[in-house]
């Protein structure tokens, strides 16, 4: 049975051009100018860019030279991930100081569940926007917030005042937002799936209403339910604190493109270095060992085997990852290989209780 979200009080935060910023704060002199975080060479890829290089057109996932060729006076700069990280769990201190509902998406993103919280503040409007100043006070960044009555609604509204700045969508403003939205606009709805529905009438949320659970199911099988759902406003998804890891991944993308599976398996052998690494930080082992295959048409392939007992280390990786990548020949060259190891030994624990929910009525 579907939960009546409608007491509940959901905040997304997201910071502003996370990487870019904390590049900015660390180095006066590249405040106020276009960076991206990444790399500028031929193979380089943007992981983050500043608010100045965006107005260029410069996004995350944009090759460094089309980067370049859009903002010729963009600076890139080398991650610092350890840096990010470290700035992040400040954030998150900050969050748990209102409650303990906290479930980070990435380093930069967070739900939070303040329907019942630590301050005692029945404005979720208000507690977004102390959060956000004490995030600029403490560690001078910008944040954005969006407050509803679900993880869903929170997710799209934190995008419409960006940056510094949040939107609340009220319960009952829930579904006239929802039907005026553009389909495109809608959380996990990626082009793909937008270019069909466009080609299926589907143009805003009032057009996904229209149209029946079945047709739905039939033209997206099972995320049409989901689309059937969400749109009128149902979701029982929970923020979940403490979300489980589901896999840990290497990967590398070559200056040049590999043609010899003797030279691709010599590659391999330093990323399966590389993943028995994290595997040890992150105290986890898995069975199912995958090889990722990008090829220079920028086409995927994925191969996949699953042990009978749990594994992290090299040798038994790369012997796996061996196994894979002469199951079948490699039919164009390589511009990019991966390992990932899932099905992990981490196992959920139940509450002991179920938790009461409370029905109350808070200003938002």
């Amino acid at each position: 049975m579907l939960e009546n979200t409608e007491n509940k009080k959901i905040i997304h935060i997201d910071m502003d051009a996370f990487y870019a910023s904390v590049e900015q704060l660390d180095n006066p002199e590249l405040r106020g100018k276009p960076i991206a975080v990444g790399g500028g060479s031929e193979r380089g890829v943007v992981a983050a860019a500043s608010y100045e290089a965006r107005k260029f057109g410069v996004r995350s996932a944009l090759s460094g030279p089309i980067a370049k060729k859009n903002c010729p006076q963009l600076i890139f700069v080398k991650p610092r991930f350890e840096r990010y990280k470290e700035i992040s769990q400040k954030i998150r201190a900050i969050f748990y100081e209102y409650t303990d509902l906290v479930e980070p998406l990435s380093l930069d993103e967070a739900y939070l569940d303040v329907t019942i919280n630590k301050k005692g503040n029945p404005s979720a409007s208000l507690i977004a926007k102390e959060i956000r100043q004490r995030i600029f006070d403490e560690l001078h960044l910008n944040a954005s917030a969006g407050i509803s009555n679900s993880k869903f609604v929170a997710k799209i509204a934190s995008d419409i005042n960006k940056p510094n700045g949040q939107k609340t969508i009220l319960p009952k403003e829930v579904i006239p937002f929802l039907e005026e939205l553009p389909i495109e606009k809608f959380f996990g709805i990626g082009k793909v799936t937008a270019s069909k529905m466009f080609n299926l009438g589907i143009f805003k949320g009032a057009d996904l209403k229209k149209k029946s659970e079945e047709f739905l199911i039939a033209n997206f099988n099972k995320a049409g339910k989901h689309y059937y759902n969400i749109v009128r406003g149902i979701q029982n998804s929970e923020v979940k604190p403490n979300r489980l890891r589901k896999s840990v991944a290497a990967e590398h993308t070559f200056i040049e493109n590999l043609t010899s599976e003797i030279f691709m398996f010599e590659k391999l052998e330093k990323i399966s270095e590389e993943l028995e690494r994290r595997l040890n930080k992150s105290k986890v082992s898995g069975k199912t060992v995958t090889l990722k295959i990008k090829y220079s048409d920028f086409k995927t392939q994925t191969r996949s085997k699953t042990l009978p007992y749990f594994i992290k280390e090299k040798a038994i990786i790369l012997e796996t990852v061996k196994e894979l990548l002469y199951q079948e020949k490699v039919m164009n060259s390589v511009r990019l290989l991966g390992i990932s190891v899932t099905n992990l030994n981490i196992h959920s624990k139940k509450s002991p209780e179920k938790p009461i929910n409370v029905q109350l009525k808070f200003e938002f």
